[in-house]
């Protein structure tokens, strides 16, 4: 073989490897969320926040509405954190309006609302979609019985509760007539707190 065809063999061979390489690099193997601290969400204010953030706190994820009959929940939310966001209890609040459209505002109306109203203070993040087309991946998350056992299924309505342990397992779910004041809701807390 002479050495220009050696030659030409070996760059095609060089420059075909060079090639394939971005394919392969563009496919790596993405790792399924397992935990909720995997997910990265948009606060209120349109910041990015990797629920990471929240590792070694106790977290009530729910979702939320400005025009609900329970609306009236966000006082007994804001009087839990109060109460136990010293102690480690991180709450976040994730406005939704598939459920006959009551949270219609944007994200500085909600807020406005909110503060104003019930002097909310903890974490209060951008109106997302919890049901249905659209479906945030922390939402898809929470109620797929893949990814989250005995406390899955569809949101049915406003003020759904999710509780969290530290390390980012969910451990129990409320459903929106339970109020966050309950005494089996507070048992919950309580006992991921002392653990």
């Amino acid at each position: 073989m002479s050495s220009p065809l050696i030659l030409s063999v070996a760059v095609g061979f060089f420059f075909g490897l060079v090639l394939a390489a971005p394919t392969l690099a563009e496919a790596p193997a993405t790792r399924p969320a397992s935990s909720v601290l995997d997910f990265t969400v948009t606060n209120n204010a349109g910041g990015q926040v990797p629920l990471s953030a929240y590792k070694g706190k106790v977290l009530l994820i729910v979702n939320t509405a400005s025009k609900c009959g329970l609306t009236p929940q966000y006082a007994a939310l804001e009087e839990l954190y109060k109460t136990y966001g010293p102690r480690g209890l991180a709450i976040l609040a994730f406005p939704a309006n598939e459920f006959n459209q009551q949270e219609p505002g944007t994200d500085a109306d909600i807020r406005r609302f909110c503060t104003d109203k019930y002097h909310v203070t903890f974490d209060l993040f951008a109106k997302i979609v919890v049901k249905g087309d659209g479906q945030a991946p922390l939402y898809q998350f929470l109620t797929s019985p893949q990814t989250n056992g005995s406390c899955a299924g569809a949101i049915k309505w406003n003020f759904t509760k999710f509780l969290v342990s530290s390390d980012g397992k969910v451990v129990a779910r409320f459903e929106p007539k339970e109020k966050p004041d309950d005494k089996n809701v507070i048992e919950a807390i309580e006992k991921e707190l002392a653990k």
